[in-house]
């Protein structure tokens, strides 16, 4: 499969590891341009690309910069992608620590990846926003094993969905449905879910104890 990863920080350069390890054709892309991607490119095999190239005959596109970036992504990011092209937001909304205030979050209400999806324009699938880094490299099993993570992914395009839960079951990991974008918030930084290393049986119930409001940590 044709993927595009947009940003090579610790998510996306872990994805790019694991990825080109399972035969996918990845591009990578960053905000300081391909020259900077040698080192991964040469380790993995991936194309490294401009971000306005990323998508080009992508099936899935990795969406993985910090949430203020988010507006300075090209217009037509995902033009040229492979039609019903599922995009993986990875996005949390740290105000204090990196984003400042984000209006469209914090005065209408929005999700973190409902704010992103009006900017790139295109329904996102939230993955990967509270797995640690290292695990998608030292934690994946195989299907079945007692010991297997299990991984929140939500979102409205229930085909895209499915993609996406079958591309992080290929890496290694189970998964929950967790809804739609506007139930992303039980996925957020300071819920129950985030940074859970468990099964899928634990993510489920810390889905559902979840609380709409943002701790004072994770609030602008």
């Amino acid at each position: 499969m044709k993927i595009g990863i947009i940003g090579a920080g610790n998510i996306g350069g872990n994805l790019t590891r694991r990825l080109t390890a399972l035969g996918h054709d990845v591009s990578v892309a960053n905000s300081r341009g391909p020259e900077t991607l040698t080192a991964l490119a040469e380790e993995t095999g991936a194309t490294p690309v401009t971000v306005g190239k990323a998508a080009r005959g992508a099936e899935i596109v990795v969406v993985t910069v910090p949430l203020k970036a988010i507006p300075d992504l090209p217009s037509g990011l995902l033009d040229g992608a492979a039609d019903g092209v599922a995009v993986i937001d990875t996005g949390n909304y740290y105000p204090r620590q990196r984003d400042g205030r984000i209006t469209g979050i914090e005065d209408d209400g929005l999700t973190e990846s409902r704010w992103t999806e009006r900017h790139i324009g295109h329904p996102v699938i939230k993955a990967f926003n509270g797995t640690f880094a290292q695990d998608i490299l030292d934690r994946p099993l195989p299907a079945g094993d007692p010991g297997r993570m299990a991984l929140p992914v939500a979102g409205d395009d229930e085909t895209a969905k499915r993609k996406v839960r079958d591309l992080i079951d290929a890496l290694g990991f189970d998964t929950v449905d967790a809804g739609g974008i506007d139930d992303s918030w039980r996925q957020q930084p300071g819920t129950p879910v985030y940074g859970l290393r468990d099964g899928a049986e634990a993510v489920t119930k810390a889905l559902a104890e979840a609380s709409p409001e943002r701790t004072p940590e994770f609030s602008g």
